[in-house]
Formats: C-alpha cells, sequence, structure tokens
C-alpha cells in the first residue's frame, strides 16, 4: 500500500533513487481549481481569521483568550482557569488524539490536508509567490533566469511580503500570552521586552522557514504523523485512490474519442494530477506516506475528465476494499461506519460530554485550610483553647466577592473575631483565622472542624471545608 520514497517522489533525482540522501528539485504546485480546493481555501481563511483575530476581542477589561503565564490564569471568555485546572488540559490532549484517531480511521489525513499549520501557511506563501511570481510555468522560467533586475526585484517583493506576514503571526503568537494591545504600543515604542522579542522573532523566523522554504520537506521527513499513520489506516478507510482499472493503461488521445476504441484506459497521461501535488508524488503509483490528502490530484482529474467528456472519478475518495471489490457509495457507506468507528466515536462523546460537564461545575470559589503547625495549640483568657489556622481563598470568578466565615463541629466553638474575607476578582489571598472552643469541650486530642465559606450576597457560592482542631 505505502510505497518508498526512491519509487515514487519526483522530486528524487533518477542517479540518486538508491541513495541514502537525495537532493531536492524544488516542487512548484499547479493552481488548481474544484471542490476540495474550495474546501481547502474555506479552512485556510477560518483558522486564521480565528487565529489573528481571537486576541482582539475583548471582554470586559482585558482580551477575550489571555493565556496569562506569569498570574498563571488562563482566560477563556468567561472562562478562568488555574494551575489546579491543569486536569482541563490533560483532557483536552485526550481528546485531541482520540479526535485524530478517529478522523484518520475514517478518512486519512484529513487534518494534514486542511488545517495543518504547515498546509496552512504553505498555502498562504504559495498564494502571496503565485500572486508575484505567476503560476507554476512563470515560477519555473523565473528560477532557471539569471539573476538580473526583475528576478531580483521580484524575489525581493515575496521574500519581503512572507516576512512581513511572518512577523504578524509571531506577534500574534505573543498576543495570546501578553495583552495584545499593550503588546501593540510596545512594538512600536521600541519598549518589547527580551521575552517577547525573542518569541516574535523566533517564531516568525521559524513560520518564514517551514513556510517559505522547508514546505514539503516537513511533511515528508519532519512530522511524525506520516510515519505512523499507516497503523491508524485499514482497508476500509477512506483515501485519495487512482483507479488503475478504469484508468489502465493510460495513453494521449484526442478530445472525445472513447478510450475502449484505441484501447485506452481513462487516464490521459497528462500528469496533471503529478503537478498540482504539494508534495510532489504520483498517486497513480498507489497511496504513498507523502500523500497529505488534500484532495488537489482529484479536483486536477475531474477537470480533465469534464474536458474528455469521461465520468469523473478517476482519482477519488474510496475505500481499498471498495476499489478490490466495485462497491457503490452505499456499501462503502456501510463499511465506513464499522466496529472501530463505533468504538471511537462513544470514547470521544463520552470524553466531550465529560468535560463539559466538568466546566459547567467548576466552583466559584476554592479555599485550603492549614493548621498553624507552629503553634498547635494554646490557652487564652478564659481558659479557652485555641488553634490557628491559614485560609487560603481563591476568588475563581471575575467579580470580586466579601466571603463570611463560620466554623462548626464543636460545641461552642467560635472565631476571635468577625470572619468577613474580601477578595479582588480572579484573585487568591491568605489570611489567619484563631479558631477557639471553650475548656469544657469534650475529650482531648485531635478533633474534626468545618469551616464554612460563602460569599456575601450570593449563597449559591459555598465551601465546606474539613480541618482537625488539637485539644491537648
Amino acid at each position: 500500500m505505502n510505497r518508498p520514497a526512491a519509487e515514487t517522489h519526483p522530486a528524487v533525482a533518477p542517479a540518486q533513487a538508491g541513495s541514502l540522501y537525495a537532493s531536492r528539485i524544488k516542487i512548484h504546485p499547479r493552481t488548481v481549481a474544484g471542490v476540495f480546493t474550495r474546501w481547502r481555501w474555506v479552512l485556510v481563511w477560518l483558522t486564521q481569521l480565528i487565529y489573528y483575530g481571537l486576541p482582539w476581542i475583548p471582554w470586559g477589561e482585558r482580551q477575550a483568550f489571555l493565556l496569562d503565564i506569569a498570574e498563571r490564569k488562563f482566560y477563556i471568555f468567561g472562562l478562568v482557569l488555574w494551575p489546579q485546572d491543569v486536569v482541563f488540559l490533560a483532557v483536552i490532549l485526550i481528546l485531541s488524539a482520540y479526535a485524530l484517531f478517529l478522523f484518520t480511521a475514517v478518512a486519512g489525513r484529513l487534518w494534514c490536508g486542511y488545517a495543518c499549520p504547515q498546509t496552512v501557511y504553505t498555502e498562504l506563501f504559495m498564494w502571496i509567490e503565485k500572486l508575484i511570481e505567476g503560476d507554476r510555468p512563470a515560477r519555473i522560467k523565473l528560477d532557471k533566469a539569471p539573476p538580473d533586475a526583475r528576478k531580483i526585484g521580484l524575489r525581493a517583493l515575496k521574500y519581503g511580503a512572507w516576512a512581513l506576514l511572518a512577523l504578524w503571526t509571531g506577534f500574534t503568537l505573543v498576543g495570546y500570552f501578553t495583552p495584545i494591545e499593550a503588546l501593540w504600543v510596545s512594538f512600536w515604542s521600541w519598549t518589547l521586552g527580551p521575552w517577547e522579542t525573542f518569541w516574535i522573532f523566533f517564531y516568525a523566523l521559524f513560520t518564514y522557514a517551514l513556510a517559505g522554504h522547508l514546505r514539503e520537506q516537513v511533511c515528508l521527513y519532519m512530522c511524525p504523523y506520516a510515519r505512523f499513520q499507516g497503523a491508524m489506516f485499514d482497508p476500509d478507510t477512506l483515501v485519495i485512490t487512482y483507479d488503475p482499472g478504469r484508468g489502465e493503461p493510460r495513453g494521449q488521445r484526442r478530445k472525445g474519442v472513447s478510450p475502449r476504441s484505441v484501447g485506452k484506459g481513462d487516464c490521459v497521461d497528462c500528469n496533471i494530477c503529478v503537478q498540482v501535488c504539494p508534495t510532489g508524488i504520483d498517486i497513480r503509483n498507489g497511496l504513498q506516506y507523502e500523500c497529505i490528502a488534500c484532495g488537489a490530484c482529484i479536483d486536477a482529474c475531474d477537470a480533465v475528465m469534464d474536458k474528455m467528456s469521461y465520468p469523473r472519478g478517476l482519482i477519488r475518495y474510496t475505500t481499498e476494499n471498495a476499489l478490490e471489490q466495485g462497491w457503490g457509495r452505499r456499501e462503502i457507506l456501510r463499511h465506513v461506519l464499522r466496529p472501530r468507528i463505533v468504538v471511537y466515536s462513544v470514547v470521544l462523546l463520552g470524553i466531550v460530554a465529560g468535560l463539559a460537564w466538568a466546566i459547567a461545575n467548576k466552583p466559584d470559589l476554592r479555599v485550603n485550610v492549614i493548621r498553624d503547625r507552629g503553634v498547635l495549640a494554646r490557652e487564652v483568657e478564659g481558659g479557652a483553647i485555641e488553634n490557628v489556622f491559614r485560609l487560603q481563598v481563591m476568588n475563581v470568578t471575575e467579580q470580586a466577592h466579601r466571603y463570611a466565615v463560620s466554623v462548626s463541629g464543636i460545641e461552642g466553638i467560635r472565631l476571635d473575631r468577625e470572619g468577613l474575607l474580601e477578595v479582588p476578582a480572579a484573585a487568591t489571598k491568605s489570611f489567619t483565622l484563631a479558631v477557639r472552643v471553650p475548656p469544657e469541650a469534650g475529650e482531648r486530642g485531635s478533633r474534626t472542624i468545618y469551616f464554612d465559606v460563602k460569599a456575601v450576597g450570593d449563597e449559591s457560592i459555598a465551601v465546606h471545608e474539613k480541618a482537625s482542631f488539637l485539644l491537648p
């Protein structure tokens, strides 16, 4: 099913096919139009609209999405996540892994072809390249041209546009961790801190190199997903496939000529499917690990079939079993919903439901009670026994609150002063409270008591916390 790169990758020079290392031949994908291309661009613009626009959305007195590492708080619209909520991050990572397993088992490398940042930014950089240098033939001709004024000017314009996009990408990334409006002011006033400066230019350089120059090399040699995708595929996985039974033997012929009348298959051997491929493979050689499932070859082949008045689908999404057994669409869909997919879907829905429930029921108040071990217990005026406790009160909401504290668990137990605590919005404060019990409280030793902390004016925000009171 998967073929070695030396057999299928046209970017490998023939003399180097048996070599461990092969020099790269630059790939210039041809412009193509069609259903899959349109969907790919919809995803490109949608993901970038979210990426570049999200940090600029206001939410009260802050931005809607802010990962404030310095303050150890993540703001996601009305949700505030603290270090204690790291379990949510773990669940999201598990959710992402299961989603990747599910989508790959159903229809191959959908992530790679439509939403992977490498694919998205490569598309944007190639779009800029095409606007400035022209389509595939013009770019190839320009590569071979001597370094005259026109070539130097076009390359300078292209590299400058790439650099601006990469710099804006790096700036936006840092804007997720530093308030972006303040970052904007600092950027133009040359007062950026060393942390912000490093990451803006590092990520800009990273984007420029990977999307502008390395391109398919990242998918072929750097991305691990290409290597283990075979473990996720099975004969009922939908993948981009060339139909050799219909297409072979290949051969050129005039438009409108029936292929069977000249002893040929439907494939006219135009090689356009190779020219539009961003990784430079020939899909007619079978499924290869270099294929990122972008669907460009499908759009290109369908356009050729339309010109030749042949049916579409010579290259299409289908399964290995469907191709071998001649299944129609109904049989393909029936086999797509197989036990493996059902299990993945049930697990995925369970994780999503659990995560949604946990976020919806996340407490608005957290309290930790620690007894002062420096003073285990002491006798105060009137013979009362006193223990000192430290309360760490975390106000998870974005409104300041006053909390009323009371204690229970031993007859006659009380605080030595009024238990009213004020905590600012989305903040943590520590308070020291002394708790006293009468000398006749009962048996000695460690006794269980309870702290009740309630928001004044909103008793739905409350915590019932257990602690130990020491009676000597």
